[in-house]
């Protein structure tokens, strides 16, 4: 009974992304006036290598993996694919004997493989054949404590975990399902009386509060830390490819890379529920040479997201170089997100094509002291968004992030230094239909937000700019159709120049 209830589930979600597919393919059609043909030459297709050649930065080359043509069956290594057995040892086994022969094509055939964590090695695709789903088991003692950095902190193994890899791939058409409802915690808020209820008779355990139900013990240490894995977590790693494959229900964030170089992205499919919590879809840390490219997510946190830490180095950025082209975010907090990380520094970003909808807010930056470091270089244009909930355009420094269940503290002594800089964003042929503000700029006294240059917008919302601690902000054919008046509301710390 519960492999036909996932089948089913299954069979729904293709539906439902199937849906979201052709809604976004008919949604990349360009509006009249959002690109001319000087911006889009001869109409032509815009592939990867088009946008890196019209990117609004020096934009590398992103390197990308190979493989040799050899294929090595995870069936021919003891799996079976009934959504009973466990396969671990048969995946294992398939990716070491790929590696050890040189590199190649680990094959997922159609069937339904449950497995615990997968450990990717150098020179190995992972192919899942369409009609392949791999299903994460719920059983948590098989994903032990590992070693990360140091060796002085432990995190518990991600379903898909890569350290320290070269040339490494993702690939096809089958679906990676991480079993996230086993492990993620859900807000009394979130969900119908009748949910709420269905949740209780389950098991589990509550919050102190009944706030927060938690499908068995709480995911967390004695320490109060989250112990959730993310579902893709690669570190260090280089040359990566992601490529047609669908990674939904995950622990906490779907797609984590952190420390890596040269990362592709063409036409993945992120799914989380909306009220998944800390569901993040694809969070890109401290990374450089990255390509997201015609990705669809649906996230139960931010969409699409950049965060950098660590020490910057001298004159550089921890994260830099970066193109998300052609993507669509629905549910989401944020579409496309900047912190709330951001002391490693980030520059030479650009978001191009890209359609969000229904996310609580359209463009997130947000960071705070403590945490928060220089971003510039940000180039954002024809991004098209509808029905969003809270703003099209939002920068914070005063953004404050809190798990499951925390509450804010106001009374302890606050940090005074990784001071967030916003400066040197350029955003232009961005068009909102609905939103409750069209755009809120809220800079830091000692850092206010600086040289965001608008051109090009038309954005419908209740409210319409607010500002403070702003300087150089620049508004260039900018149409705010605002249901209260007056459409800008700027302090005297705030500066506009209206062209």
């Amino acid at each position: 009974m519960k492999c036909q209830r996932s089948i089913a589930a299954t069979t729904l979600f293709l539906l439902f992304f199937s849906l979201l597919k052709t809604a976004a393919t008919q949604a990349q059609t360009l509006p009249p006036g959002a690109g001319s043909p000087a911006e889009y030459p001869g109409g032509a297709e815009r592939t990867i290598p088009w946008y890196i050649a019209h990117a609004s930065f020096p934009m590398p080359s992103v390197k990308a993996p190979r493989f040799p043509d050899r294929t090595f069956t995870i069936r021919d290594y003891g799996a079976l694919g009934d959504g009973q057995a466990l396969n671990t040892a048969a995946f294992g086994k398939a990716i070491q004997a790929c590696s050890a022969s040189g590199g190649g094509h680990v094959i997922v055939p159609p069937g339904l493989w449950l497995t615990g964590p997968i450990l990717l090695q150098d020179n190995v695709d992972l192919h899942l054949e369409r009609g392949a789903l791999v299903l994460f088991t719920p059983d948590h003692s098989q994903y032990p404590l590992i070693a990360v950095s140091n060796g002085n902190n432990k995190i518990i193994t991600s379903p898909i975990y890569g350290h320290d890899l070269r040339n490494i791939a993702i690939t096809g058409e089958g679906i990676l399902d991480g079993g996230g409802d086993s492990w993620r915690p859900v807000k009394k808020n979130k969900t119908t009386a009748a949910q709420w209820k269905a949740l209780l008779d389950s098991g589990g355990s509550l919050s102190a509060d009944g706030s927060i139900w938690w499908p068995g013990k709480t995911a967390t240490d004695n320490g109060g830390r989250d112990l959730r894995p993310y579902m893709v977590y690669l570190v260090n790693c280089r040359e990566i490819l992601l490529e047609n494959v669908t990674i939904r229900n995950s622990p906490k964030f779907v797609f984590y890379p952190n420390k890596c170089r040269d990362l592709t992205m063409n036409h993945v499919n992120i799914f989380n529920e909306w009220w998944a919590q800390n569901g993040d879809g694809i969070d890109i840390s401290a990374c450089s040479n990255v390509v997201i490219y015609r990705c669809t997510v649906s996230a139960g946190d931010d969409g699409i997201c950049m965060k950098s830490s660590g020490n910057r180095p001298a004159g550089g950025a921890n994260l830099e170089n970066v193109l998300i082209a052609g993507c669509t975010v629905y549910h989401g907090h944020g579409g496309f997100v900047i912190g709330s990380n951001t002391d490693g520094g980030m520059r030479n970003i650009e978001v191009a094509d890209c359609n969000f909808i229904g996310t609580d807010i359209g463009l997130r930056f947000k960071s705070n002291m403590g945490r928060g470091g220089l971003v510039q270089n940000i180039f954002i244009h024809d991004i098209f968004l509808q029905d969003i909930t809270g703003e099209a355009i939002l920068f914070d420094t005063y953004y404050e992030d809190l798990p499951a269940g925390a509450v804010k503290d106001s009374s302890g002594p606050k940090a005074v230094d990784k001071i967030p800089e916003f400066r040197d964003f350029q955003i232009s042929r961005v068009y909102c239909k609905g939103a409750k503000t069209a755009i809120a700029i809220t800079g830091l006294p000692q850092m206010p937000v600086n040289r965001i240059s608008f051109d090009n917008v038309v954005i419908s919302s209740e409210k319409g700019l607010v500002a403070t601690q702003a300087k150089g902000i620049k508004l260039d054919k900018v149409k705010l159709i605002t249901r209260h008046q007056p459409a800008i509301e700027a302090d005297r710390t705030a500066e506009i120049v209206e062209k």
